[in-house]
């Protein structure tokens, strides 16, 4: 009798240079993207970035006309020396992360930031629609 046999991969070396491809570019030392959520809370809107191991120094939000962009740079450096001073393991890391976000009904005076536990809260208030006064033409 046969038995069902699972499928199994073999060794190729084009999937590996393919996956390392992927952990190259779209890992720490890319500008890859960070995970954000986007709500609209009816007067404003929320947005919540998640950036864990960062320093609040380490992290820079522009407004620039309807677009407001979050970039977040991390410099990381891990020395073990022995008792004469001789390096026996380095670690370094560099990562830089940037996200832009178009809005264009929000009072970019108004925004404001907060970062705690790992996690930007931005909240941009709408603007506050205005209509135009009431007039009355005089006729010519």
């Amino acid at each position: 009798m046969f038995g069902i046999t699972p499928y199994r991969s073999f060794f190729s070396p084009f999937r590996e240079l393919e996956r390392m491809e992927k952990e190259l570019f779209s890992g720490s030392g890319s500008r890859s993207a960070f995970r954000t959520d986007v709500r609209d809370m009816g007067n404003e809107f929320l947005i919540e970035a998640e950036l864990p191991g960062f320093q609040k120094e380490d992290i820079q939000v522009d407004v620039e006309a309807d677009t407001l962009t979050i970039h977040a740079e991390r410099k990381n450096e891990t020395n073990q020396e022995d008792d004469k001073g001789n390096l026996i393991h380095s670690e370094r890391f560099y990562g830089s992360y940037e996200r832009s976000f178009r809005f264009d009904s929000v009072d970019s005076d108004a925004i404001a930031a907060a970062y705690v536990d790992g996690v930007l809260k931005l909240t941009l208030p709408k603007k506050k629609e205005t209509l135009p006064a009431a007039r009355r033409l005089e006729i010519v």
